[in-house]
C-alpha cells in the first residue's frame, strides 16, 4: 500500500485531503499547533516549521508521495521544501505534490491563466508561491506535481465563515466588483489530488472551476442561498475595467467526474445551510 505524508494536516484542505485518502492508503499528517487528540494518534506529526527537520518526519514515515499543504513563515518554509527537494531525488519511488495557488499569475490580470504560462506576481504571496514552484522544477518531470488552487469555497471555508461572521454582525465584506475568479472547495480538491495519486499523474495542473464569474456575483449569489440578510458590501476597486485573479485548466484537464462549476461551488457551499434552515 502506497504510503501517504501530508504536511499541513490539521488545516482546513490538509484535513479534507486526510478524510479523502486515509481509507485508500496508508495515511500520514503533520500538525504545528499543540492539540491533545493529534498527539495520541499515532500517524500525526508533531512539526514545527521554524524549528523541526522535516527529515526526521521523512524517516519515520518512509512515503511515496508527500503532499505539501504547508503554511508558516516564508524563510522557514522555502528552507522545508529544499529539504523536500533534496529527499524527493535521492529517493526515485517518492513524489512531491505541492499546493501552489492563483496567486503566481497576480501580475499578469488582463486574461485568465493556464498551466503553461509564464508566471508574475505582484504580491508577497504570490512570490512565495513562484519560488517554491520554481524550486520544485530542478526534479525530474516524473517526481512532482504542481496543483495551482483557486479560491476555495465550502460550507466550513475560511471565507464561508468570514462571511457567516458579516452577516450575524451586520459588518462590512468585501467584494470586488471588476474581479474575474475562478473557484473551487476542497472536497473537489481532495477527490482530484486523489485521482492524481491513483492514476500516478505529474506536470502542472489548475484545480479549478471550469467556468468563471465576477467576485461581487458570486458571494451575491451565495449570501442570497444563506440568508434573507446581506452584510454591508463594501466594493473594492483597484481599476476601473475588469481584471482577472482566474486560472483555468487547458493542457491537464481531468475526467468530467472530477471538475467543478461555480454552480456545483455554490450549491456545496450553501446546502447544508438550506437544510438546517428547513
Amino acid at each position: 500500500m502506497n504510503k501517504i505524508l501530508i504536511l499541513g494536516a490539521s488545516g482546513f484542505i490538509g484535513n479534507t485531503l486526510y478524510k479523502e485518502l486515509q481509507p485508500y492508503f496508508d495515511v500520514f499528517g503533520t500538525y504545528c499547533h499543540e492539540n491533545d487528540q493529534l498527539e495520541q494518534n499515532q500517524i500525526f506529526y508533531k512539526f514545527d516549521v521554524e524549528r523541526d527537520d522535516i527529515l526526521d518526519v521523512l524517516k519515520e514515515t518512509n512515503p511515496n508521495f508527500i503532499i505539501s499543504a504547508l503554511k508558516g513563515n516564508y524563510e522557514a518554509v522555502f528552507k522545508t521544501h529544499q529539504s523536500l527537494v533534496h529527499y524527493v531525488s535521492v529517493n526515485k519511488g517518492c513524489k512531491l505534490l505541492y499546493i501552489s495557488c492563483n496567486h503566481v499569475f497576480d501580475g499578469a490580470d488582463r486574461f485568465p491563466s493556464y498551466e503553461s504560462d509564464p508566471t508574475l506576481s505582484e504580491s508577497t504571496l504570490g512570490k512565495f508561491k513562484i519560488s517554491i514552484e520554481k524550486l520544485i522544477n530542478d526534479l525530474p518531470k516524473s517526481s512532482f506535481a504542481i496543483l495551482r488552487i483557486p479560491l476555495v469555497l465550502g460550507v466550513n471555508s475560511p471565507t464561508m465563515s468570514l462571511l457567516k461572521r458579516a452577516i450575524q454582525h451586520k459588518t462590512d465584506f468585501d467584494v470586488f466588483p471588476n474581479l474575474i475568479i475562478t473557484v473551487t472547495t476542497a472536497r473537489k480538491i481532495a477527490q482530484q489530488i486523489h485521482y492524481i495519486i491513483n492514476k500516478k499523474l505529474t506536470g502542472i495542473y489548475h484545480l479549478a472551476s471550469t467556468d468563471l464569474v465576477h467576485h461581487e456575483d458570486l458571494i451575491a449569489e451565495i449570501t442570497s442561498k444563506l440568508s434573507l440578510e446581506k452584510p454591508v458590501f463594501k466594493r473594492v476597486y483597484s481599476r476601473n475595467e475588469d481584471s482577472y485573479q482566474a486560472i483555468l485548466p487547458k493542457e491537464n484537464k481531468l475526467p468530467k467526474q472530477y471538475r467543478i462549476t461555480i454552480a456545483e461551488v455554490i450549491k456545496e457551499s450553501t446546502l447544508n445551510e438550506e437544510i438546517n434552515l428547513l
